[in-house]
């Protein structure tokens, strides 16, 4: 099938979206349907599509992406688009495509539906949610045996850090409350600041806040605010302090000033949805996490930072990381608990 790469617009004025014919073992093929953003945004999109790739490439099923202008007002009619093309598998990225998602599922019931990050009804419907807090604990406890240590570069001897959300909801509070729980882990006494940006849009506002935070103490600040995050990374480079991104690998943002990044690795969950689609075997109705022990979520490599983090630090993470996986440590879930006590 010739250029399957090739993205597919999307719009008012097309006729039915086309599918490739179908790959292997006679499976109708596959469609990502891309975010807010599209690719090229080095983030969740890129992530995404590379993980489908590697996965189109595994079970030699045929697919490819969709991107439209305007993905969100556009979500009900693009779903149904792929559907009525013949596409046996749709995967949406975009968050908002959720309810209508829901609603058309029933009318296509020969076509397997996915969408990421919530979760959502029907027999023909797989919901992918992540473990962000997993992640957020093992930063958090990175972050605190890091925040004292003096001779580390940038690192004053105060036991604070900080975290920055884009707009407060259980969905960001699910990150902030498990890097909190994992500084805690380390040392009780931790404080940890918390703010809110109220955007995922305005680096300037993120700068901002992030200065005041390194202005009060902090010398680590966790972003969990989208492009806003942009400018807390800044900010840890222009003070000499240090970021701790989020998402995707964002070290090479600012290198040696992004401690890690909290890695959220929807790649792993697109090329394990393909596969098993391909295999008859589509989790419909279900939902799928992806956390520690899927290699759903992950700290980043720390390729600019590793050299000066002490090595008895990074074995710490790990045995945390073996207590999450194995059950014996258990990290709190916001969107599932309410609020703990620790959280203020």
């Amino acid at each position: 099938m010739k250029n399957l790469t090739k993205l597919l617009a999307v719009s008012t004025v097309l006729g039915a979206v086309a599918a490739p014919q179908a790959g292997a073992a006679d499976v109708a093929p596959a469609a990502l349907i891309i975010a807010q953003g599209g690719l090229g945004d080095g983030s969740w999109n890129d992530t995404a599509y590379a993980g489908f790739k590697a996965g189109l490439e595994k079970t030699g099923v045929e697919g490819r992406p969709i991107e439209s202008k305007d993905v969100v007002a556009q979500g009900e009619e693009i779903m149904r688009r792929a559907a009525d093309g013949g596409f046996g598998l749709v995967v949406s990225l975009e968050w908002i495509h959720g309810e209508p998602m829901q609603k058309i599922a029933p009318d296509y019931p020969d076509t397997n539906f996915v969408i990421m990050n919530q979760t959502r009804e029907g027999a023909n419907l797989a919901s992918v949610v992540f473990a962000e807090h997993q992640g957020s604990y093992l930063a958090g406890a990175l972050a605190a045996q890091v925040t004292t240590d003096t001779s580390i570069e940038g690192i004053n001897a105060d036991p604070v850090i900080g975290v920055i959300g884009g707009v407060k909801s259980p969905g960001i509070d699910k990150f902030i409350v498990g890097y909190i729980q994992g500084a805690k882990a380390v040392n009780p006494d931790i404080d940890v600041k918390v703010a809110y940006a109220e955007s995922f849009g305005d680096p300037a506002k993120g700068e901002q806040l992030a200065k005041a935070m390194f202005a009060e103490g902090a010398d680590i600040v966790y972003q969990v605010a989208g492009g806003t995050g942009i400018g807390i990374i800044e900010a840890a480079k222009a003070e000499g302090r240090y970021a701790i991104g989020v998402d995707t690998d964002q070290d090479s943002m600012a290198p040696g000033h992004v401690l890690t990044s909290m890695v959220k690795r929807v790649d792993v969950a697109v090329e394990k949805i393909l596969e098993d689609y391909a295999g008859g075997a589509f989790p419909g109705g279900q939902v799928l996490t992806f956390g520690l022990k899927e290699n759903g979520v992950a700290l980043s490599d720390m390729e600019h930072t590793k050299d000066r983090i002490p090595a008895a630090y990074l074995a710490k993470v790990e045995e945390l990381k073996a207590g999450i996986v194995d059950g014996s440590v258990e990290v709190w879930d916001v969107t599932e608990k309410g609020y703990p006590d620790f959280y203020n």
